[in-house]
């Protein structure tokens, strides 16, 4: 039985990176609402109380019983988690007219296991309004900050280890935070670290071997890593009982069809390839709105897909890439419902097709995923793709859809990818693409004027996507790979870099 860590959530921005901090450290831990029941199984080891943008002292502030939990398991309050159970042990939390944000030093007053390790003044990072004034009865200070005289606290006594901090080791800023987090996982809940990428396959696969049974999976592919590590997860327990579809709407990029096709044959899956390019094209002629030109790709998409289903007989399940942060986001911590986002892989399909959904990566982050990919041996070139868009490159061509203008964009963009892979830049960027914007201007080659498209470049840093910044790609490398597109691409004969940052730009421009 997998050993388990439970967070509870009340509304941090920063919940998920304690679960990221928690599956580091090779213990296996999930999210979950602070409102929902907790199943107190053998597996639980314990449970990390999260930070919220709440104050205690709000009369509709999230509350668990924290006495009650500490009865069953040890505790970790992080911040808010902190503040809520000094108040309902009986201590003093208010607003101390100070809030404290950002850098500060950690003053250890005792050598405790939670601080094991832990360096006298390492940083930690503050973000709160409220503030412990008084601690409760049975209760020591560990370590204070210069403007926080309780930063981090343990209950005495017997009963099960109870820690409380009023900073966010889960924070990069928070230097030494991951080593207090391991200290709580290892030396407090006795948590052995062995959730590994095989560990996971393993009971993953035994897992989908029970719960399908022998019934049939359809599949939507894409060709990303989400959708191709869960199919081949899927896979691995049923065979050729899962079969994928994987749809050339038209808009994917240059030679993308055949190459991820001859992937899926080459790691075993059970892939039909739909060309279905003409359809997409004819519907999307004439639009040149972007919320328009999304829903038309999505409607096709999935109008394409059920038909390739009816097809087969016996289909008992949809599989799909679903993965945490999908579950996680759309989930309130202010109510009960759980609806997952319909923007992943085939969103609306369970609705239309009336299948139970398979999804044996929905407690994975994308890194996780990357992982348990290279432990199945999914060549890296798939892996290690940059993120693209579903409705692809129908929004990154500015305004209609034509053939022509894909072809175009398909070219230059290949070359663009090529270069990147060639100067060794492809994977020091977060994504790139390519934009054809619908803007002629003129130009002189040879001899001859010509009055051609303008092509935009992007690559953006970033760690997953909610925030980028412009990569600061070598004007060397621009150089060539403008030379290289306007020179080769007939069609082009201009190439601009975009240096805008998210926010308040996008990364995609449509």
């Amino acid at each position: 039985m997998t050993e388990k860590i439970l967070i509870l959530d009340f509304g941090s921005q920063y919940t998920q990176l304690i679960a990221r901090a928690v599956r580091e450290a090779n213990v296996y831990c999930e999210i979950t609402p602070y409102h929902k029941a907790i199943t107190f199984d053998p597996s639980l080891k314990g449970i990390i109380l999260s930070g919220s943008p709440f104050s205690v002292n709000d009369p509709n502030a999230p509350e668990v019983d924290v006495k009650a939990l500490h009865g069953k398991l040890p505790l970790l309050g992080v911040c808010y988690g902190a503040q809520l159970t000094a108040k309902q042990f009986g201590g003093l939390v208010a607003n101390s007219n100070k809030r404290e944000y950002g850098r500060a030093n950690l003053h250890k007053l005792v050598e405790d296991t939670l601080l094991k390790d832990v360096a006298d003044n390492s940083q930690v990072w503050m973000s709160h309004a409220d503030t412990i004034l008084e601690l409760p009865e049975g209760f020591e200070v560990m370590a204070t900050t210069e403007s926080i005289p309780y930063a981090a606290i343990r209950k005495t006594g017997e009963g099960n280890p109870l820690y409380s901090v009023q900073f966010h080791p889960e924070v990069y800023h928070s230097i030494e935070g991951k080593k207090i987090i391991k200290n709580f996982l290892v030396n407090i809940c006795g948590c052995s670290q062995d959730w590994t990428p095989a560990h996971f396959i393993t009971d993953t696969v035994n897992e989908l071997k029970n719960k399908i049974g022998d019934r049939k999976v359809i599949m939507a592919l894409s060709g990303g890593v989400d959708s191709t590590v869960a199919a081949t997860l899927i896979h691995r327990a049923i065979g050729d009982r899962l079969f994928g579809i994987f749809v050339d709407n038209g808009v994917l990029r240059k030679d993308e069809f055949q190459q991820v096709i001859d992937t899926y044959n080459k790691i075993g899956l059970n892939v039909k390839g739909i060309d279905a390019k003409d359809r997409f094209y004819s519907e999307l002629a004439g639009h040149s709105d972007p919320e328009t030109k999304r829903k038309i790709i999505g409607r096709l998409f999935i109008d394409v897909f059920h038909d390739e289903a009816q097809k087969i007989e016996g289909i008992g399940l949809l599989g799909q890439g679903t993965i945490y942060p999908d579950v996680i986001e759309s989930v309130s911590v202010h109510g009960p419902s759980v609806t997952i986002k319909s923007h992943h892989n085939v969103g609306g399909l369970p609705e239309i097709m009336h299948l139970d959904l398979v999804e044996p990566l929905r407690f994975l982050f994308k890194d996780e995923v990357r992982k348990v990919g290279r432990e199945l041996g999914i060549p890296s070139e798939l892996l290690d793709r940059h993120p693209f868009p579903g409705p692809g490159l129908a929004i990154r061509i500015l305004g209609d859809i034509t053939p022509e203008k894909v072809q175009l964009l398909q070219e230059a963009d290949a070359r663009y990818m090529n270069g990147l892979k060639e100067f060794n830049l492809y994977d020091k960027v977060w994504q790139a693409g390519t934009i054809l914007l619908p803007v002629k201007s003129v130009g002189v080659m040879g001899d001859e004027r010509t009055y051609e498209f303008t092509i935009a470049l992007r690559a953006v840093t970033s760690v997953d996507g909610m925030t980028a910044d412009w990569a600061h790609l070598p004007y060397e490398f621009l150089a060539h790979i403008s030379n290289e597109i306007i020179n080769n691409v007939k069609g082009i004969n201009r190439v601009v870099y975009d240096i805008s940052s998210k926010p308040p730009a996008t990364i995609e421009w449509e």
